[in-house]
């Protein structure tokens, strides 16, 4: 462990300033506390934000729903609001991780947490992310868990998180709070593609914080999930997974939301598999039709030449879930 200063923020002014100097947020802890342990990152300066007004959920004006950046996983999953109005949510977040962190972690910290590439957390592996014009050891390495969509000839690690796939199909948007001023990023803007800068992960500026994640008002009725595929059923990281929410009236389908995770370099929204939905009926040839488009555009790698098809067969099975036609 390399040394570094700790600083317990006091309000939202005093944390930003201690940012604004080049402090690490932390509040859980979960992602930050491993890589220094592991080296991986040597932050100077620690700013604890965790008592920080950033705790509630409440229910916008216009029907949406707004979770403070310092919710944790569990307090989410188990809000009412959530399970009743974006059940993608809670079972995103049921499905992550451990009891134990999610009792820790919290919602801004999930969605900024750092690609688990085994190559990344091996310090004596060549990897742009932790060193930038170093090389990419996954790209001719061991590659199973790794991306298919949205990669580069930089990077190709997968981002971990399954909420954030979530928020992706629900077309969220991340309140930011900085010296300069509050504003919002859409979800789809704030994880980065890793292009030639994949050290470069989130849209944040200098000294920015999370304030929260808003999701938008959905048409109702809005049936929602998310399906998890993995190697074991408990503590694992997806090797695909899909989050759908479709709004049905009068038996046609009027608005479709589908992301996909543990396949792209950041959670893939998938609009050609909503464009195909929209406008139809329910019916088995149609989630199968739709689930096609799912793997457009993927480049497998030596070891994960199976992900295209599993994404496929995910999509499909969750659409089939949500639509209600099993």
């Amino acid at each position: 462990m390399y040394p570094f200063t700790y600083t317990k923020a006091a309000d939202m002014r005093e944390a930003l300033n201690a940012g604004w100097r080049g402090g690490r947020y932390i509040a859980g802890g979960t992602t930050l506390v491993d890589l220094m342990r592991e080296t991986v990152e040597r932050p100077g300066s620690l700013v604890d934000i965790s008592t920080l007004p950033l705790r509630e959920v409440t229910v916008t004006e216009r029907g949406g729903l707004r979770i403070g950046a310092l919710v944790s996983m569990a307090e989410a999953a188990a809000h009412p609001k959530v399970r009743v109005l974006y059940p993608v949510i809670s079972e995103a977040l049921e499905l992550s991780a451990s009891a134990q962190l999610r009792n820790m972690a919290t919602i801004g910290g999930n969605i900024m947490q750092r690609t688990r590439c085994t190559y990344f957390r091996d310090v004596s592996a060549d990897c742009n992310k932790r060193e930038p014009g170093s090389g990419c050891a996954a790209l001719h390495g061991y590659n199973r868990s790794h991306a298919i969509l949205g990669t580069s000839d930089h990077c190709v690690a997968t981002h971990p998180s399954d909420a954030a796939v979530a928020f992706a199909a629900l077309e969220a948007t991340v309140h930011l709070l900085g010296p300069d001023g509050e504003r919002r990023v859409a979800f789809a803007d704030f994880l980065l593609r890793p292009g030639s800068t994949p050290n470069r992960e989130q849209a944040l500026r200098k000294g920015e914080l999370i304030t929260a994640v808003e999701i938008p008002a959905h048409p109702r009725p809005l049936k929602s999930g998310y399906l998890k595929v993995r190697d074991r059923q408990s503590y694992e990281f997806a090797l695909t997974s899909a989050a759908v929410a479709l709004h049905i009236r009068g038996g046609v389908i009027r608005e479709a939301k589908v992301a996909a995770g543990g396949v792209g370099t950041v959670p893939w929204k998938l609009p050609a598999v909503e464009g195909h939905l929209i406008g139809e009926r329910p019916s088995d040839r149609l989630w199968a039709e739709a689930a096609e488009h799912a793997a457009d555009g993927a480049h497998p790698l030596t070891h994960n030449g199976f992900k295209p098809e599993l994404l496929k067969r995910t999509v499909e099975r969750q659409l089939r879930t949500v639509g209600g036609i099993k």
